[in-house]
């Protein structure tokens, strides 16, 4: 992600974000002094009480974040003049990591800490680089949690349980907590084992306008047309019927043109990240199981076991399954019918101003990484006292999907760490990353990112504090709800070389040039090839991917779970519900 972080200069997919500093949201810093430590010098002691009066707010107290900093300056004193290169994507989070933290714990501990920021691609290419070369480009990466079962397979990268009791146990620090994360199933491989740490994430939601949704001469005309009051919808019967309502029956409001629906269709590969990111399951593809489905996942590839087996409904994969071209189908017709005329030639970063901008009803598809570019003093879905216009909530389902599915997804950056790179330099890396997610730094990082990791960060009062101007960001994340959002999973064996395939083969089928099912199937059988390469080399061992015999589609139609026949009607009622009784839900610890 750009270090221009305004929604007006957005590279691609999630090049997102917010630059929302704790003092802009009215977090009182509490500025008592802590108590000197007598295992640092003079000028030590110094750099310490600075980063702390910077770090704050923070869940420990002064006294506490002492002793923690004072772990780092012993811990490092091996590694003391190293220069260490550690990479990440340009996000704002990893932009205060790079531009304050990096410089704090240079400072406190005499590791040279460099801390590059390049384009996401960029990342993956220079992991890619390391892992295929073996020659050490960065010390330390911050990649998504989606290349877990690449990680998992390949056998490059640190086992980081292992790592931490074993190799790695003098440089991990006693109070990491790493059962306060709340993103490490993301992280975990088949094997029970921790591969990387997270070091920030956000969700996509649903996005609305509750300004509209609350006057009451559109909620008269909504239910005289439906039936159903006009509320936040639980399922896709009612985000469309919502959106054909803004677009066609409403039209205008205060003299603006208004639509029911925000989306983009260049052809792109920020439109395969848009339905990697688990558009798929929202529909109702692949089996119940959280973080993921199993035994198939949302992209719709089956495992047994361990070893991925498939992607066409042919092998058992859900790919091109009903529900995986239902929500093709569905995506290409909203686009189309409810959303501003421009949508279709945009991309991913292109879109992203929108709805900011006063003329989008909703967007099914919304990265609660925009809240703080959303919460702008003076943008027309900003009210003037600072509260947004707009709502966040959980995000509707098709009708293929039942209870227990997950239901969007979750972007996790996390630390990894790869054995091609020099032990020595892989602890005084790993040193820095536990700093940027340590309970010193991690809640003031929260505040200024919006990308919480920490369950003690979501629950303290600073959170508390922030949650009127964050239009339900909080209150999605204390919520039961949110296990149900998740990354890519451990049966996508290759991230890398699978990704770029959703956007080659869908983008044909939002020209036209091939139909939804045929878009589909062609991308299935590119999954399996790749899959099938990888069975002949064996990548993964135990897991490596097993294709199973081409079958008759009925064969797994008439098997219980994932792929589902096609369903008779897929247009049920539209259900809605209010977001004031979503919000006591969530209270009351319950997901709807």
């Amino acid at each position: 992600m750009l270090k221009n972080t305004s929604l007006n200069n957005l590279p691609l997919r999630r090049r997102l974000t917010g630059a929302v500093m704790a003092g802009g949201i009215g977090v009182v810093m509490a500025m008592a002094s802590a108590a000197p430590s007598a295992a640092m010098t003079p000028d030590q002691e110094a750099v310490a009480k600075r980063i702390i009066e910077e770090l704050q707010p923070s869940t420990l107290s002064k006294d506490e974040q002492m002793k923690e900093l004072e772990w780092f300056v012993k811990a490092a004193e091996p590694y003391k003049g190293m220069e260490i290169n550690v990479v990440s994507e340009t996000l704002t989070t990893h932009e205060f990591e790079s531009k304050t933290l990096a410089k704090l714990f240079s400072d406190l501990t005499g590791i040279k800490l460099k801390h590059d920021l390049i384009q996401e691609g960029d990342v993956i290419e220079k992991l890619q680089t390391q892992m295929q070369s073996g020659r050490n480009v960065y010390d330390a990466y911050v990649n998504d949690s989606d290349l877990i079962g690449t990680h998992f397979r390949y056998g490059q990268a640190i086992a980081l349980s292992d790592f931490m009791s074993g190799e790695g146990k003098d440089v991990t620090l006693p109070t990491l907590d790493v059962k306060d994360f709340i993103g490490t199933s993301f992280t975990t491989g088949p094997d029970g084992k921790l591969y990387q740490l997270p070091d920030q994430q956000f969700a996509n939601l649903y996005w609305f306008r509750a300004d509209w949704f609350a006057r009451p001469d559109l909620k008269e005309k909504f239910k005289a047309k439906y039936g159903y009051d006009l509320g936040v919808p639980q399922n896709w019967s009612a985000y469309e019927d919502i959106a054909e309502f803004f677009t066609n029956d409403v039209k205008e409001i205060d003299g603006v043109r208004v639509y029911g629906h925000m989306d983009y269709g260049k052809k792109d590969p920020s439109l395969g990240w848009r339905f990697t990111d688990a558009w798929l399951s929202m529909a109702g593809a692949g089996d119940k199981g959280l973080p993921n489905g199993k035994p198939v996942d949302e992209w719709g590839i089956r495992v047994e076991g361990c070893r991925p087996a498939g992607a066409s409904v042919k092998r058992g994969g859900d790919t091109n399954g009903p529900a995986a071209v239902y929500s093709l189908v569905k995506y290409i017709d909203w686009l189309k019918k409810y959303a501003p005329p421009e949508a279709a030639g945009m991309t991913f970063s292109e879109s992203g101003p929108v709805p900011a901008q006063g003329n989008v009803a909703q967007q099914i598809f919304w990265y609660t990484a925009f809240t703080a570019d959303m919460t702008k003093p003076g943008l027309p879905v900003v009210n003037a006292d600072g509260t947004p216009k707009w709502r966040m909530a959980p995000s509707p389902h098709g009708p293929y999907w039942e209870e227990g599915m997950k239901l969007g997804y979750q972007d996790v950056g996390s630390w990894t760490l790869l054995k091609s790179t020099p032990a020595e330099r892989r602890k005084a890396a790993w040193l820095y990353a536990q700093f940027t997610v340590s309970k010193t730094a991690s809640l003031k990082k929260t505040l200024v990112g919006l990308t919480p990791i920490r369950e003690s960060d979501i629950q303290s009062e600073p959170m508390t504090a922030a949650a009127p101007k964050l239009g339900g960001l909080v209150e999605f994340y204390r919520s039961p709800a949110r296990v149900a959002w998740s990354p890519t999973g451990t049966n996508v064996p290759d991230y890398p070389k699978l990704a770029p395939l959703w956007w080659q083969n869908i983008a044909e089928a939002v020209t036209g040039e091939r139909t939804p099912q045929q878009a589909m199937d062609n991308l299935a059988e590119q999954m399996e090839q790749v899959l099938a390469r990888m069975e002949r080399a064996n990548i993964g061992g135990e897991c490596a991917p097993k294709l199973n015999k081409a079958e008759d589609a009925k064969v797994w139609f008439d098997k219980p779970g994932a792929p589902k026949p096609k369903l008779d009607n897929e247009k049920p009622k539209g259900e809605t519900v209010a977001y004031d009784d979503l919000l006591k839900a969530w209270k009351e610890g319950r997901a709807r």
